[in-house]
């Protein structure tokens, strides 16, 4: 049995999603922009869109979700931790199906760019639409109003530089396509 054929170990999958998580925790709190209804900006899109497009849906939701919400709860935001959770678990699942959608085999970092960006301006509009909703419940949807351009660009930066991330990972590391899920 070759390389590619070997199945993957679940050990090896945990192990991705566990180190993932910590790299998504590690961006969600620096740096952190406070914003005007109790919450933050942060670079967390960056690590759930790169890991979207190199390794798939599954360790997406995961990294994103746990990543986002256990840096809400480190970071003195525990209100929001369970809303992250939910929004960028989402966030990163449909990122990458969308990137996936025509792909034959392959990780969706080998995507047709224009199915990435897809993907990601969809993955935008969940997370800013999600954080409104949220921020609408518990702050007023006045207020929440003022985060989606905040939101928005957080995701759009994330967006942009995951595209970019993973493809000069996979050009430079060809190996990892094997680690996708």
């Amino acid at each position: 049995m070759n390389e590619k054929e070997r199945p993957k170990s679940a050990a090896l999958s945990i192990a991705l999603m566990s180190v993932l998580t910590a790299v998504v925790v590690v961006f969600t709190i620096f740096p952190r922009i406070p914003t005007p209804i109790h919450g933050y900006i942060n670079l967390s899109d960056v690590i759930i869109t790169f890991s979207a497009y190199l390794f798939g849906p599954w360790v997406a939701a995961v990294a994103g979700g746990l990543g986002t919400g256990l840096a809400d709860i480190i970071g003195g935001f525990p209100q929001w931790a369970p809303f992250s959770f939910l929004i960028h678990g989402l966030q990163g699942i449909m990122i990458a199906l969308i990137a996936r959608i025509g792909l034959k085999k392959g990780v969706p970092g080998d995507a047709k760019i224009y199915m990435q960006i897809l993907g990601g301006v969809v993955g935008m509009v969940i997370m800013a639409g999600g954080y409104y909703v949220v921020g609408g419940f518990l702050y007023g949807f006045r207020a929440a109003l003022v985060e989606i351009p905040l939101n928005l660009i957080q995701s759009g930066v994330g967006v942009i530089l995951g595209i970019v991330v993973s493809k000069s990972v996979l050009k430079a590391y060809p190996a990892v396509r094997s680690l996708a899920l």
